[in-house]
């Protein structure tokens, strides 16, 4: 152990005692090596406790596993033997680590640990990790003799905004620590020349994420690639009796309004409202319509889109008494991403990503998918209805192209 250069973020994993600690990491950072350490060392205070290590496919449990744990057991001076066939290591003295594969999430099945380590989540669909993570859980269940609780850690590189963003970052796991770790914490251990080789081979967004250990968006497609979070954030609120322009998208289930004001001629986002259909859409307005002059920008297929029998969605938002910015239908999509690209890019818009987070993440994370359009998704209010929302706003008063728009203008009650 005295021999064993560890790194500040490494020792902060090591010592961490959470009931999940992700520690999301850049390439070479060590994060596989303190991730067995901590596991041996598990191993090594309760004996009779088996431990789990899981890595996504079996290619890996042989290349990384099969390779890391006989060496810091060497290291440690354990004593062991290595059974392959059965995917398990058996310490002298210690007991049982046993290595599992998540590809297949149906087959985490019928034995108790106490201790489990999962390796590389991201390289499974977010949904399929989702599942792995239940069942590696349900099977932390072998009580400790001195009734500590059951820990699940977890180890990684950030590959995009998939399930380690999803649950350490976004919507973080009851009881979970994030540890991040770059790879300049660990240069102690790396070849000299290690960070000039990654940087002659990856481009700055996947340098971003494999060596600073950052959350980033991996797809070059990217739609709004001119947006940055930090560059862009604005801690600018709305004030009382400003005007508000609000973009709108209609989905049952979750219709997206962005709040905007104009300051100086700039456009500011500054919040963000989920409405289940177009009523609460204008119970949660009026509530602002009381103070604000509002004008709404909606998706003009809304003059179609029927919430009941007799009325469509941008009808009912008119007789509601809102003001409603929209021509008879749509521009070309286009033209709504080079405007929005073209403020983006001249830094003519800001957004209070504290008050939006999920426009935020939407515009971070939409990408073209293989036809070169943007990337649509299942569901109501997800990333591309916050992009569209805040599109027809956008186009229709920032425009490059503006289309001809008609605007409504009633006297509000």
């Amino acid at each position: 152990m005295a021999d064993l250069k560890i790194s500040e973020p490494q020792m902060e994993f090591l010592n961490s005692k959470a009931l999940t600690t992700g520690l999301v990491a850049g390439l070479g950072s060590g994060k596989s090596f303190i991730g067995t350490l901590k596991l041996l060392l598990f191993k090594m205070q309760y004996p009779s406790i088996k431990a789990a290590y899981y890595l996504p496919t079996f290619p890996l449990v042989r290349d990384i596993a099969f390779d890391k744990f006989p060496a810091l057991c060497v290291t440690l001076g354990l004593t062991y033997k290595l059974n392959k066939s059965d995917k398990e290591l058996h310490i002298d003295g210690y007991g049982t680590v046993i290595f599992r594969t998540m590809s297949e999430p149906d087959t985490i099945i019928g034995y108790e640990v106490g201790y489990s380590l999962i390796d590389e989540t991201d390289n499974l669909p977010l949904e399929k990790m989702t599942i792995a993570y239940e069942n590696i859980t349900a099977r932390n269940r072998q009580k400790l003799p001195d009734n500590t609780p059951n820990i699940v850690d977890v180890v990684g590189t950030p590959e995009g905004y998939k399930w380690f963003y999803t649950n350490f970052k976004k919507e973080p796991i009851k009881g979970s620590k994030l540890i991040i770790a770059s790879t300049y914490s660990n240069l102690h251990n790396l070849p000299s020349d290690y960070i000039d080789k990654l940087e002659a081979i990856f481009p700055p967004n996947r340098l971003q994420a494999y060596l600073n250990g950052d959350f980033t968006n991996l797809t070059s497609g990217s739609v709004y690639s001119y947006f940055s979070r930090e560059r862009h954030h604005t801690n600018e609120e709305l004030k009382p009796n400003e005007p508000i322009h609000i973009g709108q998208d209609f989905n049952i289930g979750g219709c997206v309004s962005t709040l905007n004001v104009i300051r100086y001629g700039k456009p500011i986002q500054v919040n963000e409202i989920v409405s289940h259909d177009t009523q609460e859409i204008i119970q949660n307005l009026s509530k602002l319509k009381e103070s604000h002059d509002i004008t709404i920008y909606p998706d003009a297929s809304g003059n179609a889109n029927k919430t009941n029998a007799s009325q469509s969605d941008i009808s009912l938002l008119r007789e509601a008494g809102f003001r409603i910015n929209a021509p008879s239908k749509n521009g070309r999509v286009e033209d709504r991403i080079n405007s929005f690209n073209l403020m983006l890019s001249n830094n003519d818009f800001a957004i209070n990503t504290h008050k939006c987070p999920r426009s935020t993440e939407a515009l971070e994370q939409q990408v073209y998918d293989k036809n070169g359009t943007p990337e649509k998704f299942g569901g109501a209010a997800t990333i591309d209805d916050f992009n569209d929302a805040q599109g027809y706003f956008i186009v229709r008063k920032f425009g490059i192209n503006r289309a001809s728009a008609v605007v409504t203008k009633v006297k509000y009650v």
